[in-house]
């Protein structure tokens, strides 16, 4: 049946248009934006995890931006770390010409002085954009991702970079916890003329068969029997005193009593006896604290050191700010702990502090070990006749100070006296592996860095990908989709007037 009203078969040719025309539109949308998902109405959830994607990429970018910044920063202080280990080095060779006594040591201070400017200039110039790593010691975090969970939730991660300080500030003293427990100051005082460690020696009831060995350090002499025990006490003592020891002396009474005497200031001498017959030696050790004993034959002891020792805990934990005091003669001499200070650097930063009191005829020297505990030894040879014939010596310790800086004590290196030049030597190696130290800790921050700062540029690359996998059109598809559907559409057209045309038919019946 022909209808005049309802044509179906231009119907079915409009639909058909209709749809080859959308698909068509849509085909010439993807060429000309170049995405298969270009809003959300084209595929919601491609499109929802292309977005979030492409925040990622863009925080990514500024990551990579803080990054940069991070690392140069950092280069900034390493540079400045190196320089000061190489101005730092100089000094040390100006220090050991010092140590000649024929050379002008005036001259060689001007040096050190000159290079000691020179390195708080170089430690006040490094800074990136207002940023001085080698100044104070509080932690600088560098942004260096953005760590998305499976739940959506954003965190922020950081890569910390350790402030190392490379002033010659003395730091604040704490006025917190106390921290007395902490160190424990020796005898209140030593006996100038330095005859506080000794060991006396009685030989008595000799024969004829009898003899004395006696080992300072490795050095042994044997003494046969004489006429009685003086005489052969006094041979004892020739031949010690001609072993040449320095700062070891043997003295004889006369009347069968040995005394050896060690006045160094930091060796001690081991000393050890044998009697060669079965007569008794008594032996009365003279060192402070020592008690009488009696020895049967052979024995040893220990001439210990004329120093004072200032003992450090072996098991307290050094926290920034712990401040530690030794006072000699009445003079303080601080040193506040930093971050990541241990008790050998405390020890190293007292004995730095005693050294640059200029305390006269006072010597210092730092002994120990992680284990066994480190120990400031403090030594005053009596010399000094305006000090009195005795040095005394205490110490105390409090939290909560501001720390001193990595190279204090720089500012007091003074070589023009053979004190100063000694204890320069010494001091000025702990300057040196400070600064290594802070060079090293900062190559390894900057490497770190530039590894993330090469990691992120990979991933936001990687991220970049999986977007375009998810959203870019493929043009060799939809390129030859457009021709197919250009081809559609004449179709569809052409059937369109076919169909229209179909009612003009039924003219022909009324004609």
């Amino acid at each position: 049946m022909s209808s005049i009203l309802t044509n179906t078969s231009a119907m079915v040719a409009l639909q058909t248009l209709k749809s080859v025309n959308s698909n068509l539109n849509k085909t010439q949308e993807e060429i000309s934006t170049g995405k298969s998902v270009a809003t959300a109405k084209d595929n919601s959830a491609v499109w929802a995890i292309s977005k979030v994607m492409e925040s990622d990429v863009k925080g990514f970018k500024g990551i990579s931006e803080s990054l940069s910044l991070g690392e140069s920063t950092v280069a900034v202080a390493r540079n400045a770390s190196e320089t000061v280990t190489d101005l730092l080095t100089e000094i040390k060779g100006k220090i050991v010409a010092a140590q000649e006594e024929n050379v002008d040591r005036a001259k060689i201070q001007t040096d050190i002085s000159a290079l000691r400017d020179q390195i708080t200039s170089v430690v006040s110039a490094a800074q990136f954009n207002g940023l001085n790593l080698v100044q104070g010691t509080d932690d600088v975090n560098v942004l260096s991702s953005l760590d998305r969970a499976s739940n959506g939730t954003v965190t922020a991660s950081n890569i910390t970079v350790a402030r190392q300080d490379l002033t010659t500030s003395s730091g604040v003293y704490g006025s917190g916890a106390s921290l007395a427990t902490n160190i424990t100051a020796g005898a209140a005082s030593i006996d100038s003329t330095g005859a506080a460690n000794s060991v006396a020696l009685t030989y008595a009831n000799t024969s004829g068969a009898d003899s004395l060995e006696l080992t300072i350090n490795g050095s042994t002499i044997t003494v046969a029997f004489d006429t009685d025990a003086a005489t052969m006490i006094d041979n004892a003592e020739g031949q010690i005193n001609a072993l040449g020891l320095t700062g070891i002396s043997a003295s004889s009474n006369g009347s069968g009593v040995l005394t050896l005497t060690n006045t160094n200031s930091f060796d001690e001498f081991t000393v050890g006896w044998n009697s060669g017959g079965t007569d008794t030696i008594a032996m009365t050790n003279n060192g402070t604290g020592d008690s009488a004993v009696a020895a049967t034959g052979s024995d040893s002891t220990t001439l210990t050191y004329r120093a004072e020792e200032v003992a450090l805990s072996t098991s307290a934990t050094v926290n920034e700010g712990d401040s530690y005091r030794i006072s000699v003669n009445g003079n303080d001499y601080d040193y506040i702990a930093g971050k990541g200070e241990t008790m050998e650097d405390v020890a190293r930063g007292l004995k730095t502090a005693v050294d640059a009191g200029g305390e006269t005829g006072v010597t210092t020297q730092v002994t120990g070990n992680a284990t066994d505990g480190w120990k400031v030894l403090v030594d005053y040879d009596g010399t000094d006749a305006t000090a009195g014939a005795t040095m005394t010596l205490a110490d105390n310790g409090q939290a909560g100070g501001t720390a001193s800086g990595g190279l204090f004590g720089l500012d007091n290196i003074d070589v023009t006296t053979d004190t100063g030049a000694d204890s320069a030597l010494d001091n000025v190696e702990t300057l040196i592996q400070n600064s290594i130290d802070a060079a090293a800790s900062f190559g390894s921050a900057q490497g770190r860095i530039e590894t993330q700062s090469n990691f992120i540029d990979s991933l936001v690359d990687s991220l970049k990908a999986g977007i375009g996998t998810l959203v870019d059109a493929n043009m060799e598809e939809a390129s030859a989709k457009l021709q197919a559907l250009q081809v559609q559409q004449q179709l569809a057209t052409q059937s369109l007037s076919i169909a229209n045309q179909a009612p003009q038919s039924i003219l022909s019946l009324f004609r």
